[in-house]
């Protein structure tokens, strides 16, 4: 009798025990069944293209739910890219435009490459860069050959002044790019900030010759159509 009521008791115990297992066992699946999902942010490229529901500029999380992909679109701030104001500074160009076009009328020799430099100096000192460089081309020879006094002496457009290029009454530079600004500085000086700002005005006190302003508008065109 005694064996039989330890037995009941037994049974007892471990129908409990498997009652409440189950009872564990239901509750963990059904919290899993409405909280188990996990939130990872991806980048469009790997899931909205692939989903064809979000626009490449978005960045989306995706929720796994009973092996159910699902997407979320996420607000995105507004990407803006600042693009700089086109400045022209002559002629409809802007200064590396105006810079490129000087170059390719200068050709090979000893000045070429010299157009950013001859447009800065230009459009700083308000004188016409057309013009210079028609000058620069014609008095110096540099049209097709450099002259021996900007080989030698680095004087373009025929400045004259100390110390003398071989003694004489040409002066000399140091560098090029000291005798480009000094004849810029010349035009500027003593031609354009006093009004003398054509080929024609230039013309009678720049040189003497009554065909220098048609040589020099020769080239200025040549430049300008360039």
């Amino acid at each position: 009798m005694k064996r039989t009521k330890l037995i009941g008791i037994v049974l007892l115990i471990i129908s409990i025990l498997i009652f409440s297992i189950g009872i564990f066992l239901q509750y963990n699946m059904t919290f899993s069944s409405t909280k188990g999902f996990s939130y990872t942010e991806v980048d469009t490229d790997n899931i909205a293209m692939s989903l064809n529901t979000l626009s490449e500029s978005k960045i989306l999380k995706y929720r796994t739910d009973d092996s159910t992909i699902t997407a979320v679109e996420m607000e995105t701030a507004p990407v803006s890219v600042y693009i700089p104001p086109r400045v022209e500074v002559y002629d409809g160009l802007t200064l590396e435009e105006l810079a490129f076009k000087l170059d390719k009328n200068l050709g090979n020799d000893y000045i070429a490459g010299k157009g950013y430099l001859i447009a800065n100096l230009c459009v700083e000192k308000n004188v016409d860069p057309y013009v210079a460089v028609a000058i620069i081309l014609h008095e110096t020879g540099c049209g097709s050959k450099c002259s021996n006094l900007a080989r030698n002496c680095n004087n373009v457009g025929g400045q004259k002044g100390k110390p003398g290029c071989n003694g004489g009454s040409f002066k000399k530079f140091d560098t090029l790019d000291e005798g480009i600004t000094g004849f810029i500085d010349n035009l500027s000086r003593n031609y354009y900030s006093i009004g003398l700002d054509t080929v024609e005005k230039i013309a009678p006190k720049y040189c003497e010759g009554n065909t220098w302003a048609g040589k020099i508008n020769y080239f200025v065109e040549k430049i300008r159509n360039s």
